[in-house]
């Protein structure tokens, strides 16, 4: 039995994360701010064992938490997909502290308390692939997004050294960076313009590809990365973007 983590399950990316590695047979943790139900209830249909360890990535004290439940539950951990992250879109000279720490809190204190919590783990068990969903606004500048895009740059950074210090000792680590994904958040954000028919246009005129991307588009790089398939891969930050880095 092989076991993952998934953070941010309740949705988008998470939620299709958790189905495809239900269906490779993955028991599963779940977290999320909520119940992530739904997700549970579609990787329990095809027959792994699903617990919700739910809290807030950026406490750690529910980090904690979150790791004692998933070794007391199934006594080990293989797969931990650091998924959970918000977005900001502010001008930088109109960024508050506030704001920012808020960011990146999330999208990057809250992967490495998770990577040393159960990077700890899987050091003890010599064998575990931790994968960060990062972006393409960790490799590039994104006008509007100081907090956002930073966060990502230094989430790739953390990928890079756990994967330095780690590697020779059993445990991968690499970054996913998806483009434009059509997500609820990102629904989210296009239905709060103006004209929300063309704030969807606008974003699909500037992919090379010609289209958003899907969630299913990205969970085959990330269910590679849990894999055996991928052994020899460690450090790696993917573009998964429909040629936005191009």
């Amino acid at each position: 039995m092989k076991v993952a983590l998934v953070t941010g399950a309740a949705q988008g990316i998470g939620r299709r994360t958790a189905e495809v590695l239900a269906h490779r047979g993955f028991s599963l943790a779940l977290n999320d701010l909520r119940s992530p139900a739904k997700t549970a209830a579609q990787a329990k249909n095809h027959g792994v064992d699903v617990i919700d360890v739910l809290g807030d990535v950026s406490d750690e004290s529910a980090v904690a938490r979150m790791a004692d439940t998933v070794m007391t539950h199934y006594g080990r951990i293989d797969v931990l997909v650091n998924n959970a992250g918000i977005s900001s879109i502010t001008p930088a000279e109109e960024m508050t502290a506030a704001e920012w720490r808020r960011v990146m809190d999330i999208n990057l204190l809250g992967p490495f308390l998770c990577c040393r919590a159960f990077g700890r783990i899987m050091l003890r068990q010599r064998s575990g692939s931790i994968i960060n969903v990062a972006s393409v606004a960790g490799l590039l500048g994104v006008a509007d997004r100081a907090a956002y895009n930073a966060s990502k740059h230094g989430l790739i950074g953390l990928t890079r050294t756990l994967a330095a210090e780690w590697g020779g000792r059993g445990v991968r680590c690499n970054a996913v960076c998806p483009g434009t994904v059509d997500t609820p958040s990102l629904q989210g954000r296009i239905n709060a313009q103006p004209d929300p028919v063309q704030a969807r246009k606008d974003f699909v005129a500037r992919q090379p590809m010609g289209r958003l991307g899907t969630v299913e588009d990205i969970t085959g790089i990330l269910v590679f990365l849990a894999s055996d398939e991928s052994l020899f891969a460690t450090g790696n930050a993917y573009s998964i973007d429909g040629g936005m880095t191009i």
